[in-house]
């Protein structure tokens, strides 16, 4: 599944730098994230395939898939043709949506319950570590070589992905008849188990403000550079090395520590750690900063890992892949709303100001997690074919599922 991950890291920063050097316009450049991030708003629609096919297939084949859409790219040699690129952006986009929800279903199914945080952690290391080398490898080849060749080992990355799946050897149940059901129905139904199952869904506000607030954070990079270190704009690639570090090593411990806590607590733990780290850069100092960048990285992904984990556990295996997709798009789209938004504001406030509300925001969040402590029991409405309703608890009915392991 890293193959998966070493492919976003390596073509999705180089799509503005492509489009940019083709049009010469920012705008235009900026399209080009949108049309990668645009499928999330639409997770629940496209997590319903997830649900609806066995996911190893689904996955092979969709790996294949965008191999072979990636190819259109080959032929992209000026500003004319830029259509084409946004054109595939879109299918990738949409395409990772739901290659994401296919990969935690078959998780579900695929690894003891008991393992589970220990793989999304180690999903997490592997994206994270490919972050910090991939995007060197993109900018080697896109200087000498241009965007088709980077286009063109990122199709060979999915083959490869397909490949890995092809090995896995998985016993998956066929999923129920659903020729009876409309898509949008099947849909509804995980976001109605996510919107009345208390445990998850304070997961997801909780993951969704501290995504904004990372957005925010993220937008004040070069102001932070800039003003606060008075260091040049190349610095900013040391502080995002530093926090990938960060990542991955949080990565590696989070199935541990989610053997030894609940969720809420380990995301809870992270949000606060993100929170601190978020303040502390309006320090003008390289050590405090690259030390705050540290504490972002790796308390930032703790939430989206608790998040992912609790979906596997507490989800039946015919609703997962709608459920990871639902929960998906609220986690991820506030941020790339705060990127815009941190952009305005830091036109109009200090930069120091913003980093020091966005961390009391985010340590709003983690007290917010925490809350609630008390036994609240849920339906969470009915499952798929008439089954039972599910009933589920808040804090209680999660520390008693960590102590039954």
């Amino acid at each position: 599944m890293w193959w998966s991950r070493a492919s976003a890291a390596l073509l999705w920063p180089w799509q503005p730098v492509w489009t940019k050097s083709l049009t010469r316009s920012d705008s235009l450049a900026a399209v080009t994230t949108f049309c990668v991030w645009a499928p999330i708003l639409f997770g629940p629609l496209i997590g319903t395939l997830a649900d609806r096919a066995r996911r190893r297939p689904l996955l092979i084949w969709t790996n294949l898939g965008i191999a072979v859409v990636l190819l259109p790219l080959l032929a992209v040699r000026s500003s004319d043709q830029i259509w084409i690129l946004f054109a595939v952006l879109i299918v990738y986009g949409t395409s990772s949506v739901l290659l994401d929800a296919a990969e935690a279903a078959l998780v579900a199914t695929a690894v003891p319950e008991t393992l589970r945080g220990d793989f999304n952690g180690l999903r997490m290391t592997a994206r994270e570590g490919m972050k910090l080398v991939a995007p060197l490898l993109g900018a080697l080849l896109f200087v000498q070589f241009g965007g088709t060749a980077v286009a063109l080992l990122d199709a060979v990355t999915f083959v490869l992905a397909a490949i890995a799946f092809a090995l896995i050897r998985v016993s998956e149940p066929v999923p129920r008849p659903a020729e009876a059901q409309r898509w949008s129905v099947q849909a509804a139904e995980g976001i109605r188990y996510l919107r009345h199952h208390w445990v998850l869904w304070r997961l997801v506000l909780a993951g969704a403000a501290t995504m904004g607030v990372a957005g925010l954070n993220g937008a004040s990079v070069y102001a932070v550079v800039d003003a606060g270190l008075q260091r040049p704009p190349a610095f900013a690639g040391v502080l995002y090395a530093v926090q990938g570090i960060g990542s991955v090593v949080i990565g590696l411990f989070a199935g541990a520590l989610l053997r030894r806590m609940p969720e809420r607590v380990f995301a809870a733990a992270g949000i606060m750690l993100f929170a601190m780290g978020v303040a502390l850069r309006v320090v003008p100092s390289v050590p405090v900063v690259l030390l705050a960048r540290a504490m972002i990285g790796a308390g930032l992904p703790c939430v989206l890992i608790a998040a992912m984990t609790a979906v596997q556990r507490e989800t039946s295996g015919q609703l997962v892949g709608r459920v990871a997709a639902t929960v998906n798009t609220p986690l991820f789209a506030p941020h790339a709303i705060a990127l815009a938004a941190g952009a305005v504001l830091l036109a109009l406030v200090d930069h120091r100001a913003l980093l020091l509300a966005a961390g009391t925001a985010a340590a709003i969040a983690a007290v917010g997690c925490l809350l609630g402590s008390r036994a609240r029991t849920q339906a969470a409405g009915p499952a798929p074919g008439g089954s039972a309703r599910v009933e589920d608890s808040d804090t209680e009915g999660t520390e008693t599922a960590h102590e039954s392991r």
